[in-house]
């Protein structure tokens, strides 16, 4: 019981955040949709930075869990970053909300340092993962995949927001297009 509780908080702090921000939730919001009392949250996250930072680790851990391994000779890099985009699209249209780590990185100017470490390993692992693949690619050489790879992250995050703001896919899968084919060029 006592893991799916925290599950369960974790769960609500993390669509509160992706849907209007790190500063759009208190933990009495928290523990009334949990179902549990305020001091319930206090005592699995003592801080909201704690929590913060667990949704973030939990968020980061799942999302390169679903693309896998980078260097798995059985699936082409074109393939893999494919999944990537696949993995960006789906949280427009399924979740209908940005990407944790998109929100929490235009806030972290007023976010605890925890918060931040964490946001801040999400777009290292990810950088980390695409240059892999990109380094697959035509072998490029290492340099050139890290910058792709910064450019790839960069324009969906920016892809996503503006997507979302509109309210239209399409311009996603518009701006997806471009970019890919800026790779092929």
């Amino acid at each position: 019981m006592k893991a799916d509780t925290v599950e369960n908080i974790k769960d609500v702090a993390e669509s509160c955040i992706r849907s209007k921000g790190y500063n759009s939730f208190s933990f009495r919001e928290i523990a009334s949709a949990v179902g549990i009392k305020s001091a319930s949250v206090h005592y699995h996250f003592p801080t909201k930075g704690d929590l913060g930072a667990a949704v973030v680790k939990r968020y980061t851990e799942r999302f390169l869990s679903a693309l896998g391994d980078p260097e798995d000779s059985a699936i082409k890099p074109e393939q893999l970053i494919q999944r990537y985009i696949e993995t960006f699209r789906n949280s427009l249209i399924k979740d209908q909300k940005l990407c944790l780590c998109g929100m929490l990185g235009a806030e972290t100017d007023s976010l605890p340092e925890e918060v931040v470490r964490e946001t801040k390993r999400f777009f290292k692992d990810n950088i980390k993962w695409l240059t892999a693949v990109f380094a697959r690619y035509n072998q490029q050489e290492e340099g050139s995949a890290n910058n792709k790879a910064v450019y790839l992250l960069s324009s969906l995050e920016g892809a996503m927001m503006v997507a979302h703001t509109l309210g239209e896919i399409k311009t996603f899968d518009h701006a997806i297009k471009v970019i890919m084919q800026q790779f092929s060029e």
